[in-house]
């Protein structure tokens, strides 16, 4: 898989001229890699061009112009780029209320090591979370995760030939599954070459 390098990136005028355009084609681009398990988690599976804009609104953010702080920026990010044998998404846990966010973080304690993908209803495979830092504590858990699907070669050509593939999550206070639609699977097949 393409990884980011410095030279991928534009300058900050240059970023700030096509900003609104190049959000544009990202939105169009992300929305078949997004994927409601229930009513609140969202996975926003990660790649190339998902990281590459991260890192360019985190530079004009900050704005950032060194190399060596540019190279930080790519470095801090880099990871969440599948390799060709994963898949990687940020996960979100989404309640619109504030202290029914608090409670539910709580009870859902070790939700990010629950969430599984299965490729025509055989074996579950766990997503590994958070490999870049501890998000949860023993009595609650963060309201965003890193999490990476390691696929064996026999199910990555699975996942490109099959049309019945399901994420979902097994966790006591949230046990949810969702089937993914054909242009998602499309997309998301991408990332296994």
């Amino acid at each position: 898989m393409k990884k980011l390098i410095t030279s991928d990136l534009l300058s900050l005028e240059e970023y700030d001229k096509s900003r609104e355009e190049i959000k544009q084609n990202l939105l169009l681009h992300k929305k078949n890699r997004s994927i409601k398990i229930g009513d609140n988690v969202l996975l926003l599976f990660e790649d190339y061009e998902t990281i590459k804009y991260q890192v360019q609104e985190m530079l004009r953010i900050e704005k950032i112009f060194k190399e060596k702080d540019i190279q930080d920026e790519i470095d801090a990010y880099q990871s969440l780029i599948p390799d060709g044998n994963n898949l990687k998404a940020t996960m979100l846990i989404m309640y619109t209320d504030v202290n029914e966010r608090k409670i539910m973080l709580n009870k859902l304690c070790d939700l990010e090591n629950r969430v599984w993908l299965s490729i025509n209803n055989s074996k579950k495979i766990f997503a590994v979370s958070d490999e870049d830092l501890e998000r949860s504590r023993e009595e609650k858990t963060s309201a965003v995760h890193f999490l990476r699907f390691q696929l064996s070669d026999a199910d990555k050509k699975l996942f490109k030939e099959i049309d019945d593939i399901i994420i979902g999550i097994d966790h006591k206070e949230y046990n949810y599954e969702t089937n993914l639609q054909r242009d998602t699977m499309s997309s998301l097949a991408k990332d296994l070459d």
